[in-house]
């Protein structure tokens, strides 16, 4: 029977177990882009993060993990429970700390549950209920799970004790088989593609170029320009910058086959970027600032650079990040994200059961609604495949 241990510092997990655990396609979950944001900084108990990842052992052997948290509040997490909070404090109860199995200030889906043996991905979410039980925590949460980890949650011991919650991103999938920009545009409806060109045309007048740099070409100029515009976008929303520029390099260093970055440039000099991660078959958006105003900069920056990189190098997907409606008008489609909560209390676990079923059929209905407004030609561009966006799962 495997031994649960309970991994303050990743770093105590040696790498190379920790990612034979997964196959390796999703650069969120890999060993050294969580190690990193425990070492560099990015990850504080102050913030409200304390890392306790989950793992079990058959002796010195890493046969299952699960990148885990205790959480005093829920920032960063991109799946929304303030609503849950506040209901605990009007009841006199508390509702932090929590535990959370997810990657941090990430809303990307991936795997969560690391085990090549399903037994072992029931024994961990075992091992988490467990935990919050022995700890008297309120809740357990995981985050932005694959459609595949769905049974493992319906066949465990807690059953339908783990609520299941979704809501919508919008994505771009290359099924049509697009060669390239021009092609991909022949796609769109009229409207949408001279709306395009005209977006486009408008950050060409402004004589803005672009460069794309990945992560074993990035200067130390280079990272700086992109973490001066990370902290350029959270001073404007007022927001706390978390990711340091040690982890810029850090992920320079260590994963440079997964960082890409776009640099919007004029007269030499870079006035914005976006960060963005590789994947095996995705392109994952993250990060963008900007130190100008330039009419259809961000769309350019953050949108049809990287669609216009994903069908360079033959990617077939790519997730820009989380919300925003006005990405369905170009090209990014509506795709369910899932995540799955247990409660302890077991009256705001009936309650809350109701209340995300409520939620779902909604966000259903919404995502449906979205589907009728894809700006892709009937028959054409889409394939027809987003005929019906609610089976559409982000996996």
């Amino acid at each position: 029977m495997p031994r649960t241990r309970i991994i303050a510092n990743l770093y105590d997990v040696p790498a190379e177990q920790w990612d034979a655990l997964h196959d390796g396609r999703n650069p969120f979950i890999r060993h050294a882009f969580l190690a990193g944001l425990e070492q560099h900084g990015c990850l504080r108990p102050e913030w409200g993060w304390t890392p306790r990842h989950l793992t079990l052992w058959d002796g010195d052997a890493l046969v299952a993990a699960a990148p885990g948290y205790r959480k005093d509040n829920s920032h960063g997490e991109f799946v929304f429970d303030h609503a849950w909070a506040n209901a605990y404090a009007r009841h006199g109860l508390e509702y932090f700390p929590k535990s959370l199995c997810a990657v941090p200030y990430s809303p990307v889906t991936g795997p969560r549950l690391l085990a090549h043996e399903p037994a072992h991905r029931r024994a961990l979410l075992a091992a988490m209920v467990a935990d919050a039980e022995r700890e008297g925590w309120s809740s357990v949460h995981v985050n932005f799970h694959p459609g595949d980890e769905e049974p493992i949650f319906q066949n465990s011991a807690a059953g339908d004790d783990w609520l299941a919650r979704i809501d919508v991103q919008y994505h771009w999938h290359n099924d049509a088989g697009w060669r390239d920009f021009a092609d991909y545009l022949s796609a769109f409806d009229h409207k949408h593609r001279k709306n395009i060109r005209q977006e486009r045309a408008r950050v060409a007048r402004a004589g803005v170029t672009f460069r794309v740099v990945e992560g074993g070409q990035a200067s130390d100029a280079d990272l700086l320009d992109m973490h001066r515009f990370y902290l350029q976008t959270f001073a404007e929303y007022g927001n706390h910058p978390t990711l340091s520029l040690a982890f810029l390099h850090h992920l320079a260093e260590t994963m440079p086959g997964s960082l890409v970055l776009f640099f919007a440039e004029r007269a030499g000099q870079p006035i914005a970027g976006a960060l963005c991660l590789r994947g095996g078959d995705t392109l994952y958006g993250r990060y963008w600032g900007a130190l100008e105003t330039v009419a259809g900069l961000h769309f350019e920056t953050c949108y049809y650079q990287g669609i216009d990189y994903c069908l360079r190098e033959g990617l077939t997907r790519f997730e820009p990040g989380a919300q925003g409606e006005h990405k369905l008008a170009r090209g990014f489609l509506p795709a369910l994200v899932h995540s799955r909560h247990w409660i302890a209390d077991p009256s705001f676990r009936a309650a809350l059961r109701d209340w995300c079923q409520q939620e779902a059929a909604s966000v259903r209905r919404y995502a449906a609604t979205l589907g009728g407004h894809s700006p892709f030609k009937r028959g054409d561009g889409d394939n027809g495949r987003h005929a019906d966006p609610t089976a559409r799962t982000a996996d």
